[in-house]
């Protein structure tokens, strides 16, 4: 089995992202703070290399991270 990009937490960050979820919305479901939030979702940017939400969530798409 390949080994995932993202952290456990990224990959719920990003589930909920594509599930419409504001990061105030995120924070509060995952009990954790927005700042946060923000650094998983920076985190998981560079790793893949791209610079925007959209862009993170079409590569993890492409990478199969993620399903719609």
């Amino acid at each position: 089995m390949t080994k995932s990009i993202l952290t456990k937490r990224e990959r719920e960050v990003f589930e909920l992202l594509i599930l419409n979820k504001s990061t105030v919305e995120i924070a509060k479901e995952l009990g954790i703070s927005e700042k946060t939030i923000r650094n998983h979702i920076s985190n998981a940017m560079q790793k893949l290399g791209v610079s925007g939400r959209a862009c993170a969530v079409v590569e993890l798409l492409k990478l199969g991270e993620l399903s719609l």
